[in-house]
C-alpha cells in the first residue's frame, strides 16, 4: 500500500478493527442513511467548512459514507487519506495548517490540485474501542480549531457511532 505520510498507518489491532468494521455491514447501507447526511450538513454549518464527511477506513481504502461537499461512495486510497491517521489515536486529529505539517509534505491532497489546508477528524469508536473511521472536517484554507471545537466534533462523532450501532442492530434482526 502506498503511504504518503512516512508514518506507520496500520494499528496494532488492525485485524480486530477490520473484523469490527465488517460486523457492522456498513457499505451496503450507507447511501440510504439520511441521518449521516444531516450530521455532516450540521457540522459543515457549525464549523463553517465546505466539507464535512463520515468516513470508514477499510483495509486498502477510505470510503465516504455520507458527506457535505463530497459525495457518498467516494473512495480514497488509505495511504493518501488523512482519515487513515485519525484512527491511530483516540483524540481528535487536527491539522490547522496542513501545508506546514512534515508528515503531509508528500500528500497529494495537501500539495496537489485539491489543496487541502485544514483537517480535523474525530474517530468513530465502537463500544470495545475499535476505531473504524472518523467524522472529518476539511477546508482549503487554514483555520484555528479550539479545544471546545474538538469536544463538539467528538460529540457529533459519538452521535454518528450511535446511529451506526443502531443500524447494525436493525440489520441483525
Amino acid at each position: 500500500m502506498e503511504n504518503t505520510f512516512g508514518l506507520p498507518l496500520i494499528p496494532e489491532n488492525e485485524s480486530e478493527r477490520l473484523a469490527a468494521l465488517r460486523r457492522l455491514n456498513l457499505p451496503k447501507t450507507y447511501v440510504e442513511d439520511g441521518t449521516f447526511k444531516h450530521i455532516t450538513a450540521m457540522a459543515a454549518r457549525m464549523f463553517q467548512v465546505p466539507i464535512a464527511i463520515v468516513n470508514v477506513v477499510e483495509e486498502y481504502g477510505v470510503i465516504t459514507l455520507a458527506g457535505t461537499g463530497m459525495e457518498a461512495g467516494t473512495v480514497i486510497p488509505r495511504g493518501i487519506s488523512l482519515c487513515s491517521l485519525s484512527i491511530l489515536d483516540d483524540n481528535v486529529t487536527v491539522f490547522q495548517q496542513a501545508k506546514d505539517e512534515p508528515c503531509l509534505l508528500a500528500n497529494p491532497l495537501v500539495h496537489g490540485e485539491f489543496g487541502l489546508e485544514f483537517y480535523a477528524a474525530a474517530p468513530l469508536k465502537t463500544a470495545h474501542g475499535q476505531k473504524i473511521g472518523a467524522l472529518c472536517l476539511v477546508d482549503k484554507k487554514p483555520r484555528a480549531f479550539s479545544a471546545l471545537d474538538q469536544r463538539i466534533l467528538e460529540n457529533l462523532a459519538s452521535i454518528v457511532m450511535d446511529e451506526i450501532m443502531k443500524k447494525s442492530q436493525e440489520t441483525d434482526t
